[in-house]
């Protein structure tokens, strides 16, 4: 599933080559999960701003409202110079004066939504429960610990929310705890105040390694340009169950927690 940093490599490699496009045609494909809320040939003609995230995201403006970009679970967002015949799982085409943008998506938990602005709904709405963003300067330990007091949760799927933080997704995660030393399964409201402040540093310092590596490809994701992203190979524990500890030699353990893989060292991570 593409998770915050990937989805920012993705704006990152189409925002500068589709802003000051004009819109020339909309093309729907299969319903996504929600209905893009406009007549497409009410964009056509209007030009394109600069492309926004927030959280997992995407915000295209154009001169009249704009459209709220999400990847779901298996979505792809491909500009191209050159336009090209829709494939099986091709459901949204933006076809500019500049390229095309595409957004293929397997599993169709996607979505494209016409709003009004960011400030009004459908926008508003689907933004109103995220959480700050992790390289905003408000977000630090006393804010990761006032968000964790008088949760019962264990401390990683309290991150995983995503109402305290954006982008801390499961192999995230798994990353920033490692990083901390924090066992995944103590409690959220048990984390002190020095502990939350070694786990907010190690969140913005896993997520600013994923985004110089291009995010992470376990399966299939790919920037705008088909490019791969590369922080799965410098994962220190994620995916790497019963293989030793990078630091300790301990041999690294999984758990399922909230329906998702957990990795984590024994030794190096202290409840």
């Amino acid at each position: 599933m593409p998770e915050l940093p990937e989805v920012e490599v993705t704006r990152r490699s189409f925002a500068d080559a589709i802003e000051g496009a004009r819109v020339e045609a909309v093309r729907l494909g299969k319903p996504l999960r929600w209905p893009l809320g406009i007549e497409p040939g009410a964009l056509k003609g209007q030009r394109v701003g600069q492309a926004l995230r927030r959280g997992k995201y995407l915000w295209l403006p154009l001169e009249k409202g704009g459209l709220l970009m999400h990847l779901g679970m298996s979505g792809s967002l491909n500009f191209s110079a050159a336009s090209s015949a829709p494939g099986f799982h091709d459901h949204f085409d933006l076809q500019t004066d500049r390229g095309l943008l595409r957004l293929t998506d397997p599993r169709r938990f996607g979505a494209v939504v016409w709003s009004p602005s960011l400030e009004d709904d459908p926008a508003a709405k689907l933004l109103s429960t995220l959480g700050l963003e992790p390289f905003d300067p408000r977000f630090d330990g006393a804010h990761l610990h006032a968000g964790l007091s008088g949760r019962r949760v264990a401390v990683k799927l309290a991150l995983l929310a995503g109402d305290i933080v954006v982008g801390a997704g499961n192999i995230y995660a798994c990353e920033a705890l490692f990083r901390a030393g924090i066992d995944p399964r103590v409690p959220a409201h048990k984390v002190s105040r020095p502990r939350a402040a070694k786990l907010a540093a190690a969140v913005r310092g896993v997520l600013a390694q994923a985004l110089e590596a291009g995010g992470t490809t376990l399966r299939d994701f790919k920037d705008a340009h088909g490019v791969a992203g590369s922080f799965q190979m410098q994962a220190e524990v994620y995916g790497r169950e019963g293989l030793p500890c990078l630091h300790c030699g301990t041999k690294i353990k999984r758990i399922v927690q909230g329906a998702r893989s957990t990795f984590f060292c024994p030794s190096c991570q202290k409840r």
